[in-house]
């Protein structure tokens, strides 16, 4: 057992390291699913180690595999079908969309890896004076809500898995309106509110939240969370602080992804 971690976190040191694709300005939906199935491709024939696209796209709702008629835009808005888990969701300026194209180790959890996501959102809101969390039964990071109202979300995921190897990924919430949302059950929640880095810093005192503030402490996550999969430590159950059986337990689990994290 002990050779068999030392060899799991030798194979972490040998990777050759992830490639960060940034995206400055406006990166259209349509180009940013094309760019994402050539690099797929590209890992599952092995000239890639995987990629991290960090990017904003135009104002857009896009709709994941598990979407019901009710979810979809009140206003008429055009919607956008992709081969993600989840429901419909919105993507805009102000958010930072973040896609790890990346080999899972194996054998294969892909719930774990969601958890390693949810993992990377909650440790870049820590980074800038934020505290978000998981909620029971529900997928992404949320920041708790005051005075008894309920947990707003600030981070979501949905990921679609071919070959072993994922695409999608987090969407969170920087400095982007709010607005957009009103029309639509977001992820197919409708008991509860989205928010924004930048709001729930305010709150704390803390400065603005933009895209540009979060995405280099969201490549850095990205980068441990892939090394500590294939190392066998992975940032979801190695977090200070964390605790299992609780609603921010790190856990990894065998158990059917859950929301829009459903695959």
């Amino acid at each position: 057992m002990l050779l068999d971690a030392v060899q799991k976190l030798s194979y972490a040191r040998r990777m050759p390291e992830l490639e960060i694709v940034r995206h400055h300005g406006l990166l259209d939906y349509s180009d940013g699913l094309a760019l994402q199935r050539d690099l797929h491709a590209d890992v599952v024939a092995g000239r890639s180690p995987g990629a991290l696209v960090l990017c904003e796209h135009p104002s857009v709702y896009t709709a994941g595999r598990r979407t019901e008629p009710s979810d979809l835009p009140t206003n008429g808005a055009p919607v956008v079908d992709t081969d993600r888990g989840g429901r419909i969701t919105w993507h805009g300026p102000g958010q930072l969309v973040a896609y790890p194209i990346v080999r899972l180790a194996e054998p294969l959890d892909v719930v774990a890896w969601v958890r390693d996501l949810e993992q990377v959102v909650i440790d870049a809101a820590a980074a800038v004076g934020v505290h978000a969390e998981r909620v029971a039964g529900r997928s992404g990071a949320w920041v708790p809500g005051t005075d008894g109202s309920p947990a707003a979300k600030v981070g979501a995921i949905g990921l679609h898995v071919a070959e072993g190897v994922t695409s999608h990924g987090i969407a969170i919430n920087c400095d982007n309106a709010l607005d957009a949302y009103a029309a639509i059950v977001p992820c197919g929640i409708a008991d509860a509110g989205v928010t924004t880095l930048s709001a729930a810093a305010a709150l704390a005192g803390r400065a603005h939240v933009t895209v540009d503030d979060l995405a280099p402490l969201v490549a850095d996550r990205v980068r441990q969370a892939v090394d500590g999969m294939h190392s066998g430590r992975r940032i979801s159950t190695t977090a200070p602080g964390t605790s299992t059986g609780t609603s921010t337990s790190t856990s990894t689990s065998t158990a059917p992804a859950r929301q829009e994290t459903l695959v």
